[in-house]
């Protein structure tokens, strides 16, 4: 790996360094991320290597050397990063399928006989986190956006006294988010919770205390509202019967 890696350095070192170009991009995981090279005339190339600084990984190189149509690599491990296509046809770089552990920097580094020419790119990956919404007791949900990359926010309507908490899980870089909100003593029937993610937004509703007040009554007044309603159909069977009784003695 030493070699190669003093055989490429010589090289890059020779000409002087021209253009120089850096991009952020976020990569949704478990899809497939191409990266391109500077556009250059193909016919000036010499060398072209990547060099790729993975989190908590030493860097790897691949290189390939047009004037003898070699490939060579260094330290470069994983094999879902190869070659877009034939390094001789197009130099791209593919990471197929994107996992979490792709998250660096990817560094084309292209040697042409009129100088050199770069292009890095940052690669965030983008976890979606699951999302769940809950009531835990009356008046009071728990919105939940488990496993994402990065954090999400998360808001509710209507607003209520809300509590926010982050809990890392460590080593694959992943966040769990959850709220906890309460609407003591508001009447509040129906709620919304909303997450905010660059992998894509989603937003859950739920209905608070279901059976416990679906006539929107405290329980007093659906007493009371009982309680009339028995009166007036026992007023009516007394009625009823009142009638049946003086037919009966008409009869007679």
């Amino acid at each position: 790996m030493k070699l190669v890696n003093l055989w490429i350095s010589l090289i890059l070192y020779i000409f002087s360094g021209q253009e120089y170009f850096k991009t952020s991009l976020s990569v949704l995981v478990d899809t497939k991320a191409v990266l391109t090279c500077p556009p250059v005339l193909w016919p000036s190339v010499l060398v072209v290597a990547w060099e790729i600084a993975l989190r908590d990984k030493p860097p790897c190189f691949g290189a390939y050397r047009r004037d003898t149509n070699q490939t060579t690599r260094g330290n470069c491990t994983d094999k879902r990063i190869t070659w877009a296509s034939r390094p001789d046809e197009n130099p791209a770089l593919q990471v197929d399928p994107v996992a979490i552990t792709h998250d660096g920097n990817y560094t084309c580094q292209i040697v042409t006989s009129d100088g050199n020419f770069y292009h890095e790119y940052h690669l965030q990956v983008l976890v979606p986190p699951e999302v769940t919404l809950v009531q835990t007791e009356k008046g009071t949900a728990v919105c939940k956006a488990a496993s994402g990359k990065p954090a999400a926010q998360i808001s509710w309507t209507p607003e209520g006294d809300c509590v926010t908490e982050q809990e890392p899980y460590w080593g694959d870089g992943t966040v769990t988010v959850q709220s906890t909100c309460r609407w003591g003593g508001r009447h509040v029937l129906n709620v919304s919770c909303s997450v905010s993610h660059l992998a894509g937004n989603k937003s859950l509703s739920i209905e608070l205390d279901k059976g416990v007040r679906t006539l929107g009554f405290p329980g007093s007044d659906l007493l009371i509202i009982l309680c009339v309603k028995f009166s007036l159909l026992l007023v009516i069977l007394v009625f009823v019967g009142f009638i049946h009784f003086q037919r009966t003695n008409d009869c007679r």
